[in-house]
């Protein structure tokens, strides 16, 4: 069998649910979804935690934070892991390349060619010409969204460059090596702009309405609040910016994915001569105004934990008649590709191989009626009434003095919360004690706690989710250090829980 390539797209900030594929009515990803009819997409697909570098780490490690020990991300370079995918990828002689957003320990040295861009532009900075001029522009914003349309074209675009540096690589690879090509794009996260004509595209007073606004802060835990409050008192125009903030944020979503195009389209040639294997996903979702929010930062609501995943290749089966029903994760695809090049998994990876729901196999469905997700580095959660003086995340950083905001800080990233999401519910679960148990189908925000209500279907959910999420926790634990000489223990060679069990047809067509 020939190696296949492995080309990973990612997208930093990507909301699950705006695409046409998934009922959203604005046009914003057609590629991705052509992609997704000619192959498998999740729209069950989680992350392992809203949040950068804990969601990148365990993309590149089959590892959950609470695992890896990334769990803000200031402590990215502290990864604990075996090996990794780029490692497995390596050992099968495969040439590697990360051209984009790194956000994770991964070092150039790990990899054949590292191609560094931020939210800033390229890393390190290009110090004349026009693309320097862009990146001084958009370290200039500071996060925050430009009224007008970027005063720069597309070709200046950090997905435009991404994708240019990586066809140039790939275009210097011989046919006779497989490669594994990261291209990691750092939008559409904040600064929510973009350039013409892709600044009209979606104009704000046309955009579809929030699913609620700032009237629901209220009732939710105090960390939405707290967003709200220090957004607010860096931009005093906060709520009005919303708007524009979501139009130019559908608008990048087309433009990545005119990008992504040109990126298949460009590597066509050399797949026309050797199989691959295109994944398109994302680290962790947005509030796109939702909750009178934008960005990330507080619990693990469905709109942040939920993420996009699409897989087309030439072994893929394609399934357009929808969604897979699976319930997956993104600690799952290291061990997809482990298994797609024929690579045992590494000691230490908790995900599973889902090579088999994605090539029509068998597979015991029971295995992903459930998904899972961390969120927190620890300690307790902060209330109204122990805020720091300092008003963590509230940063005055500029020349003139000006304020902005930084959602990930001790507010926000204090305490432990773990989510579950089985079938049409989702168990929220803080470490003191709080649950909140919410119906995704009439609650897709999750604003109403049916923990308490005594309707049958609730506390059946409870008691399921409950017993569901203790399992979880057993299989997120640790199983590194391997002990020398110690018991050998009994393994899965897809991380099946239980392999033994008959595996059931596949629903979605297998």
């Amino acid at each position: 069998m020939t190696a296949p390539d492995i080309v990973l797209v990612v997208t930093d900030q990507h909301r699950a649910d705006a695409s046409r594929r998934a009922g959203f009515p604005l046009d914003t990803t057609p590629f991705l979804d052509a992609l997704a009819a000619d192959g498998v997409w999740f729209d069950r697909a989680y992350t392992t935690a809203p949040l950068c570098s804990p969601a990148r780490t365990s993309l590149l490690t089959g590892r959950w934070p609470s695992s890896h020990r990334v769990t803000q991300n200031p402590a990215r370079e502290l990864a604990v892991f075996g090996t990794d995918l780029v490692g497995v990828a390596r050992d099968a002689g495969y040439a590697t390349a990360l051209v984009g957003k790194n956000h994770t320990y991964l070092t150039p040295d790990r990899v054949d060619a590292f191609v560094e861009y931020s939210h800033d532009g390229r890393e390190p900075a290009a110090t004349a010409g026009e693309e320097a001029a862009f990146d001084a522009w958009l370290g200039g914003l500071r996060h925050r969204t430009p009224a007008d349309a970027a005063p720069f074209p597309v070709e200046l675009q950090n997905p435009h460059r991404i994708v240019d540096d990586a066809l140039a690589w790939a275009g210097e690879q011989t046919v006779d090596r497989p490669m594994l090509l990261i291209v990691s794009f750092p939008e559409p996260h904040n600064p929510y702009q973009v350039p013409e004509p892709y600044f009209s595209m979606f104009p704000p007073e046309t955009l579809p309405p929030t699913l609620a606004g700032p009237e629901v802060l209220d009732d939710l835990p105090f960390a939405y609040r707290y967003l709200h409050e220090i957004g607010e008192a860096a931009y005093p125009d906060y709520d009005a910016e919303v708007a524009r903030a979501r139009s130019s944020y559908y608008g990048m979503l087309r433009l990545i994915d005119d990008e992504v195009r040109r990126l298949v389209e460009g590597l066509a040639p050399r797949h026309a001569e050797r199989p691959r294997i295109v994944v398109a996903t994302a680290d962790h979702g947005d509030y796109t105004g939702d909750f009178g929010l934008v960005r990330k930062g507080a619990e693990i609501g469905d709109v942040l934990a939920r993420i996009p995943l699409v897989v087309q290749g030439d072994d893929v089966q394609s399934a357009p008649e929808g969604a897979h029903p699976a319930h997956v994760s993104l600690a799952d695809l290291m061990p997809t590709f482990c298994e797609a090049i024929g690579a045992a998994l590494p000691a230490g990876v908790q995900g599973r191989s889902l090579w088999p729901l994605l090539t029509g196999g068998a597979y015991p469905v029971a295995e992903f009626e459930s998904a899972y997700v961390e969120q927190g580095m620890g300690g307790l959660p902060y209330g109204p009434d122990d805020v720091p003086a300092s008003r963590p995340g509230l940063l005055d950083d500029a020349p003139d003095g000006s304020l902005r905001f930084d959602e990930l800080n001790a507010v926000t990233q204090s305490g432990r919360r773990r989510k579950i999401r089985m079938g049409d519910w989702t168990l929220d679960v803080d470490v003191t004690g709080g649950h909140r148990l919410h119906h995704l189908p009439s609650d897709p925000l999750e604003l109403v706690d049916r923990w308490d209500d005594p309707d049958p279907a609730a506390a059946d959910a409870r008691v399921a989710l409950l017993a569901r999420l203790a399992v979880w926790q057993m299989r997120a634990e640790d199983p590194l250090p391997v002990v020398p000489g110690g018991y050998p223990k009994k393994t899965d060679p897809r991380n099946y829980v239980a392999p033994e069990q008959a595996p059931k047809e596949d629903p979605h067509g297998g």
